[in-house]
């Protein structure tokens, strides 16, 4: 497959994106070629580690490649999408449980699926140009492919923050909110890879990490936790509104152009699953719910619409008063019955 390099070196499985063309977008093939390989390499005693990065500057994974969901979304046809998302969930699930060490090196953009494919893994190394983020609200959905779990484990409100703004984070940035593990500096990754290639050893990593700059999100940690202190979106953007900060202000921009139903559900997500009882498999399925009615009852096309297809950036967002009914969020989040999401591979 021409979009990535899957092979054996060393000790190592190797896995890299090659399509930096697209920013490393994964497609849906893509996804079930990534599945194969940890599935082969489970019980391969040859491999001791699996090592994920990407080819280019610019991004490790941007994201999922959603034309495919949009035209057949477009043309009444959900179930690829549904199937897309489960099938890519179920790869978050494995690659969060991994026997092994997984070992991905995110550079640029790492948004999305890319969050999916390279913050679960055991060791995810970032360097200085590293910007990780989940942007889902800003086309309709809420974050997904695992994000939820993350961002449930964010430091105080830090994930209701993350989530419904969309907000870019540094190298330093992922490690304090917990996206993140190691800082090295990227002109020795090549190097550090060879190692691990090598040795089969992520002592590899710890030889070659410095202490990274401060966060500039633990700065502001304070206000975030105040201004994001409420159960519901009203709630958030009545403390927003009422407290007259730089911070606040910029909260209430980006926020203003961020689907309110994907907001709205993010935050009963996050606070759904925050608590000792959270596991992987519990954020997939509650995002799983969601994602699976957003073509249809969402605001997912439209979102797609005004950001890749017609690039107006002006979309027709439902409850665009931001006033979201409660019950609208609990129809959006409501168990799926028979066709709730299962982690168990069928093909």
């Amino acid at each position: 497959m021409s979009d990535i390099s899957i092979r054996i070196t060393g000790r190592a499985g190797r896995i890299t994106l090659t399509r930096p063309h697209a920013l490393n977008a994964l497609t849906y093939e893509m996804c079930l070629a990534i599945e194969d390989a940890f599935d082969a390499w489970r019980d391969n005693n040859t491999v001791d580690l699996i090592v994920l990065d990407a080819e280019g500057d610019r991004a490790f994974c941007s994201g999922g490649d959603i034309a495919e969901l949009y035209a057949t979304g477009t043309k009444g046809d959900y179930a690829y999408g549904r199937k897309f998302w489960a099938d890519e969930y179920r790869l978050n699930a494995k690659i969060f449980a991994y026997p092994k060490p997984v070992v991905s090196f995110l550079q640029g953009f790492t948004m999305g699926g890319g969050v999916g494919l390279g913050c679960h893994g055991s060791h995810r190394v970032v360097g200085e140009t590293s910007q990780i983020a989940m942007p889902e609200c800003g086309i309709g959905l809420l974050p997904d492919v695992g994000g939820t779990l993350m961002l449930a484990l964010a430091p105080g409100r830090m994930g209701e923050y993350l989530g419904t703004t969309a907000t870019r984070m540094s190298a330093e940035d992922a490690i304090y909110a917990g996206f993140a593990d190691s800082y090295v500096p990227q002109l020795q990754w090549k190097t550090v890879i060879e190692a691990l290639e090598t040795s089969g050893d992520v002592a590899a990593i710890d030889a070659a990490k410095i202490a990274p700059p401060g966060s500039e999100l633990e700065v502001v940690q304070d206000q975030i936790d105040t201004l994001f202190d409420g159960e519901t979106l009203g709630d958030v953007l009545n403390n927003l509104r009422i407290k007259d900060s730089p911070l606040a202000q910029e909260c209430l921009k980006k926020m203003g152009r961020m689907s309110p139903l994907a907001m709205a559900s993010t935050i009963e997500a996050i606070h759904r699953l925050r608590g000792p009882s959270l596991s992987i498999e519990k954020a997939l399925d509650l995002e799983y719910r969601f994602t699976f009615r957003a073509m249809e009852h969402g605001d997912f096309l439209e979102g797609i619409r005004a950001a890749i297809i017609d690039k107006d950036r002006s979309p027709s967002w439902q409850y665009a008063d931001m006033n979201v009914p409660l019950a609208t969020v609990a129809t959006m989040l409501k168990p799926l019955g028979q066709d709730a999401l299962t982690l168990e591979r069928t093909r």
